[in-house]
């Protein structure tokens, strides 16, 4: 990432008045620790398997360098297969934390298989990353693109097929649009990232399939396999359009639209725009099961609508004795000051202050 957009990224953590920006003393709050060392003890060793999320590999690349080196009887081994995939390896049993972009979907029934696998305990979604969504697009000559929810919705629903279409005219009143076709890239595995956006144009837009990790085939368009392979295919195509985090954004330095939101204000995607959406996010999950909700249709002025939560999902009791050490070692670490502050030169956000607290207490809670 360019130095300009490390300093862009940077300045969430004054945003968000994070947990990660304060004190090392954090003696009264679990995980408070700065030392990703003093996760472990002579006795860490081992491996664990993890998957899910490509959105977060970025993030779990550099934690995991980090911790083992502290740590170097440990191996993490993360493979970023997509959310769906990550889930369905946890429910399988084959890895000890998925990485998701979206919690358990309880319509799928995902909750009560996770559960299931934990056996003696149930599965809970811990919030680590916040990785803002951008609508990125690749049309020379058209910088500060604005786009309304309706017109994002009529793009990806293969309704509004060139660049000049009345719609996205009327969103860039003052803009020289060519007559060039739109390239609508979505990813084709299963993806939180995906479920994300359609629940954004759900909430926002006239959006007419249900929100969920698969992009439904209904809307057509084209598809690339994870986030990197989303940057690469709007990179190389002009005229293409997609969805993908903030991180791999500023990494393939992609253009990113201004995204209306609930009152019509068209917002820059910065990481101060996409803090005041996720400042509001409501905990709707009971217990150590920290599932968000998030208003996409925030009419908070300067909000940027469109944003995730990376969550890692395990067992609170139920792994193996020797996983869940690890397991808890680990993202004791991720959740920490030092793993939190990592974020911000990645094109990530920290967790706010209101809400680490909680993911703490929550990963102390795995045995």
């Amino acid at each position: 990432m360019k130095y300009a957009g490390r300093l862009a990224v940077a300045a969430i953590a004054g945003v968000l008045s994070l947990a990660a920006c304060g004190t090392d003393d954090n003696s009264g709050t679990p995980g408070g620790t700065s030392s990703a060392a003093a996760q472990g003890d002579d006795t860490t060793k081992g491996s664990i398997n993890a998957a899910g999320s490509s959105a977060q590999a970025n993030a779990i690349a550099e934690w995991k360098k980090s911790f083992q080196s502290a740590n170097p009887g440990v191996s993490i081994n993360y493979q970023p297969s997509g959310s769906g995939a990550g889930v369905q390896a946890f429910i399988q049993g084959t890895v000890a934390f998925a990485g998701s972009d979206s919690a358990l979907d309880d319509t799928k029934g995902e909750p009560a298989q996770a559960d299931a696998r934990c056996k003696t305990g149930k599965a809970i979604n811990l919030p680590m990353v916040i990785g803002p969504v951008a609508v990125v697009y690749n049309l020379p000559g058209v910088d500060g693109l604005q786009l309304s929810p309706k017109t994002i919705s009529g793009i990806f629903n293969s309704k509004i097929t060139k660049w000049d279409d009345p719609a996205i005219k009327a969103d860039n009143p003052d803009a020289k649009l060519p007559s060039t076709a739109i390239q609508a890239f979505h990813r084709s595995d299963e993806s939180g990232t995906s479920a994300n956006f359609t629940k954004f144009l759900q909430a926002t837009a006239e959006w007419p399939y249900e929100p969920a990790k698969a992009w439904p085939a209904e809307a057509q368009g084209q598809g690339s396999k994870g986030s990197d392979g989303i940057a690469s295919s709007v990179k190389s195509t002009e005229g293409a359009i997609s969805y993908v985090e903030l991180s791999f954004a500023e990494n393939s330095q992609l253009q990113k639209a201004k995204v209306a939101n609930g009152s019509g204000e068209f917002v820059e995607l910065t990481p101060e725009s996409a803090a005041k959406t996720v400042e509001a996010a409501e905990v709707k999950g009971t217990g150590n099961d920290l599932k968000l909700g998030i208003d996409y249709a925030t009419k908070a002025a300067g909000a940027y609508p469109i944003v995730l939560v990376t969550y890692e999902i395990t067992c609170e009791k139920g792994l193996a004795a020797d996983q869940a050490k690890l397991v808890k070692s680990f993202l004791t670490y991720t959740a920490g000051d030092e793993g939190q502050q990592a974020l911000t030169t990645l094109g990530y956000a920290p967790l706010p202050t209101s809400l680490i607290s909680k993911v703490r207490t929550a990963v102390e809670a795995i045995s």
